[in-house]
């Protein structure tokens, strides 16, 4: 299993909105090195579902139901997309003042590579950040 990490506006989709939905195509993602990411997913990876410019938090866990596969937003065939659904909400957000102030998760891609909208994440970071929003890791690894 991997991990990863998955950045969206809130305004553009939220997590609420993936909690009604309860699942969503990963698309619009026009960067080739997080292209890339998208491309190495597997299913049944988990990644943490992160609110950019508002909020700029950890607000849950997705995992990954379908592999890549063609971006229905463009006709140029290098862009792909994935599809999530929800897992669990953190119970409490993990913010990035704490992401930046903790010893392990100040060197995360999402600091190194503030731009990049999907990036992976070591297992030991995806531990500590279920930890720090007091979700029970062992139930998301083993359901």
């Amino acid at each position: 299993m991997q991990y990863w990490l998955l950045k969206s506006e809130p305004y553009k989709y939220s997590w609420k909105q993936l909690l009604q939905d309860g699942t969503t195509f990963w698309d619009g993602v026009r960067n080739f090195q997080a292209r890339n990411n998208l491309k190495a997913m597997k299913i049944g990876d988990l990644a943490c579902f992160y609110h950019s410019n508002e909020g700029k938090e950890i607000v849950g866990i997705v995992k990954v139901i379908k592999e890549a596969y063609p971006d229905h937003t463009t006709d140029e065939p290098n862009w792909v997309m994935v599809d999530v659904a929800p897992v669990c909400s953190l119970k409490k957000p993990v913010d990035l003042a704490t992401i930046k102030a903790h010893p392990v998760l100040k060197d995360m891609a999402l600091v190194r590579q503030s731009r990049l909208s999907v990036v992976p994440l070591t297992e030991n970071e995806f531990n500590i950040i279920c930890k720090l929003g007091e979700v029970d890791v062992n139930l998301l690894k083993n359901p």
